[in-house]
């Protein structure tokens, strides 16, 4: 990633476009919270690369290293705090209302999948690149973002310019015959 600055106005027309995805009975059942203040991105940073070494070094099984491996990733994370832009999405089981009633959201999780992948569709289509985050656990990210216990972090999305030297892995994803087919 680009240390560039992207336009707040960008984010919040990306933010604008997931906040349209569809929700079990149209709770919006999902927060997604900007991170760009420096100290902050460090202090995620930190936290996302400890539980990344507990997973590499212990959690990890070797199957699952070998299924990474092409990717190169490892513990380390220093597009955290390079790129301009974090975003961390979390999803909300319930929301209490004004007199502290509790109302239970339908479809918490799959609800907020929806938004994510209209959010980072709409940072693509934005011409932003995008990396999704997901140490596991992530309840760091409630700590330091000062989030409710009861919101689960559901992922982190790196969003920002692809710096000049960017380097992303040769993938390929399977073909159009293995991922559908048609009833006609």
């Amino acid at each position: 990633f680009s240390d560039r600055p992207v336009p707040r106005a960008l984010i919040d027309e990306c933010l604008q476009a997931a906040g349209s995805a569809p929700s079990g009975a149209n709770l919006q059942p999902w927060h997604f919270t900007v991170v760009t203040d420096p100290k902050l991105k460090k202090k995620i940073r930190e936290a996302a690369e400890e539980q990344e070494r507990h997973f590499y070094d212990h959690r990890a099984s070797d199957e699952w290293l070998e299924a990474l491996a092409p990717l190169g990733t490892d513990e380390h994370k220093p597009y955290l705090e390079i790129a301009p832009c974090l975003i961390a999405i979390f999803s909300q089981p319930y929301h209490r209302e004004p007199d502290g009633t509790k109302v239970k959201h339908y479809y918490p999780v799959e609800s907020t999948g929806l938004a994510t992948g209209i959010l980072i569709t709409a940072l693509h289509h934005a011409g932003l690149a995008t990396l999704t985050h997901t140490p596991s656990p992530m309840r760091f990210l409630n700590e330091v973002l000062e989030r409710p216990k009861d919101e689960r972090a559901y992922m982190l999305i790196v969003a920002g310019h692809p710096a000049e030297d960017a380097q992303v892995p040769v993938i390929s994803k399977k073909s159009l015959d293995e991922i559908s087919e048609f009833r006609e």
